[in-house]
This record gives C-alpha cells, structure tokens and sequence, in this order.
C-alpha cells in the first residue's frame, strides 16, 4: 500500500491525531485501568475487521496509540519502490474508526500531549557504524535499514528509539555527534520550547523553524524539537 504525504494526512481531518516522526500517535484520557483495557479490547476489534492493528500502551490515566504501516511503497525520483514504515490509508481509516470507538466510550483524547522521542548520530560513515550501532541497541544485525531506505537502525519490536545517521564532515567529530529529537503536536512546540528557554537553554539553530529547531542546555548539548509541518492544512 501506498505511503501517504502529509497533505493527504491533512485531508483526513484525524482530530484525535498527530503524526509524529514516521507514525500516527493518539492519547486518550481514562479514569481506570478496566475502562483502558475494556477501550483497547474494542479498538483489537476494530483491527481484527481492518486486518491492521495500532501499538497501544495503557498508563495511569490515559492510553496511548501509535498507528504505521510496516509495508507502506515509497517510489523514488526514478521510480523505484522501496518498502517503508510509514502511515498509508489503512493506518487512516483505522484512526477514524479509533476516534468513533473512543466516543462510544465516553473517552477524550488529549492529542497536545503526544511525544515522541529519537536518537540523532551524524557520522561521515554510516554504513560502517550502523552495523555496531544495530548490535548495541537491538541485537539484530536485520534492524539496520528495516523499514528505511537510510542505514537507520530501528527495531521491529519497538523496544527502543529509532537511531538515525545524519551527516557530517570527518572534521566535524569533535562537536557533539548524539542528540535528542523530540517530535512533539504542533500546537505544543512554542510551549516546550519556551519551557526550555526558561529553564536556562538558548535556541542554537532556527534556521528550519518550524519543523525543526535545536535547542542547547548550558553546557552547549543539543536537542531538537521536530513537527512534522507537513500534514498542517494551509490557511
């Protein structure tokens, strides 16, 4: 099945959603552990008529959803199909059957507060790190390049962070090489950022605002806050 672009996300109007990073990410508030179980129960229902299914994790106080296709076709510039983890249309029209169910169940969703966390390596020499990098994380020599065109390591169980390789020059290596990225709801990122400023940090690089912006601490260590600008509707 096809991978979606952000404006075709968009165009489903998933209010009870926001794509973070490579997925479909929902919170839903609850008053017990039996209403989240007796939720998630209905929404493996609603998976089992789809043949699709979310990741879900239930908390104190709310449960949580994430929604990717692990098959999702991605054509590049000359037509050639790689096989991606990314959202398609079946990922959509579970998250709008999710959204009726909640309302069946008297749950509110609290989309403001879904986040998502990744590792960032830059590195002049992916292909030879990754297969360290692949070992350390997961043990799987196979969770380098799953679901990604890119030597990024990510595992298929979910179990830890993705870690994705950006570039650098070899001269470059003696600066901070590992950070942070916080994918985090749009309406969200001026507020965490601005929690950050206050907190001492100082913003190192705007230069991709919105989508992307580093933040450091006081000792110079980066972050980034990422949104996903592409699925946000135009004006």
């Amino acid at each position: 099945m096809d991978m979606l672009k952000g404006d075709q996300i968009a165009a489903a109007n998933l209010t009870d959603w926001r794509k973070l990073a490579q997925g479909l990410h929902a919170r839903y508030l609850i008053d017990d552990f039996g209403a989240g179980a007796r939720f998630a129960v209905a929404v493996g229902e609603a998976g089992d008529t789809l043949g699709h299914h979310p990741s879900v994790s239930i908390g104190k106080g709310y449960v949580d959803l994430k929604l990717i296709s692990a098959d999702a076709i991605y054509r590049d510039g000359e037509g050639t199909e790689h096989v991606l983890e990314w959202v398609t249309q079946q990922d959509v029209d579970l998250a709008q059957r999710i959204t009726e169910i909640a309302a069946d169940h008297k749950i509110d969703a609290d989309p403001s507060s879904v986040s998502h966390i990744e590792l960032g390596l830059d590195t002049f020499e992916s292909a030879t790190i990754a297969p360290v990098w692949a070992a350390l994380l997961t043990g799987n020599a196979e969770a380098q390049g799953h679901g990604s065109p890119s030597d990024e390591i990510r595992d298929a169980t979910g179990r830890v962070p993705n870690l994705w390789f950006g570039d650098a020059d070899e001269d470059e290596l003696t600066r901070q090489r590992f950070h942070i990225e916080v994918y985090v709801a749009p309406e969200v990122a001026e507020e965490r950022i601005a929690a950050a400023l206050a907190a001492g940090g100082t913003i190192a690089d705007d230069s991709q605002a919105p989508s992307l912006i580093v933040v450091a601490d006081q000792e110079g260590n980066r972050g980034i806050v990422c949104v996903d600008t592409s699925v946000l509707e135009e004006d």
